[in-house]
């Protein structure tokens, strides 16, 4: 009888766990697309929606949950609607485009030294990419900074 009643007090309490677990999963969300988004094509927030999720994902950090990680992106690959949008499937927009002409500015202490160059590479800010230096014809690399000029450093 004893075994019977810690039977059924076990198996109450087990179900209770995957009810509330359940619950807590059924509230999260994910973001999804509403139509068709093709590579290089920049995801904003009408192609988006939010919907719950429904079924435990083995790594939940791999997929885009908040609309700041994917608004303004661009596409790497075709995202597909109703599917779960990937972060490594997009990526910052470049800055800096292969054969367009940009400001490369050396700084160190109070000398600065600019001059133009063309990037070798497209960039976002941060990438490191190639320049040439539009009058010696020198490459070189620099990172692209947030307003699409190209900062090099001494080596």
């Amino acid at each position: 009888m004893m075994r019977l009643l810690l039977r059924r007090t076990l198996l109450a309490i087990a179900l209770l766990a995957v009810a509330g677990a359940a619950q807590a999963f059924a509230q999260e969300t994910v973001l999804v697309t509403t139509r068709v988004i093709y590579p290089g094509e920049t995801v904003t927030t009408d192609a988006l929606e939010e919907v719950p999720l429904r079924r435990q994902l083995r790594n939940p950090a791999a997929f885009a949950r908040a609309w700041g990680q994917v608004d303004g992106k661009v596409a790497r690959r075709t995202l597909l609607p109703g599917r779960l949008i990937g972060l490594s499937a997009v990526r910052d927009a470049y800055l800096v485009e292969t054969g367009k002409p940009v400001q490369v500015r050396f700084v160190q202490g109070v000398l600065e030294i600019s001059v133009a160059g063309v990037p070798l590479q497209a960039g976002a800010a941060g990438d490191l990419v190639k320049v040439r230096n539009i009058d010696s014809g020198v490459v070189f690399t620099g990172t692209v900074m947030g307003d699409g000029s190209i900062r090099v450093s001494e080596s």
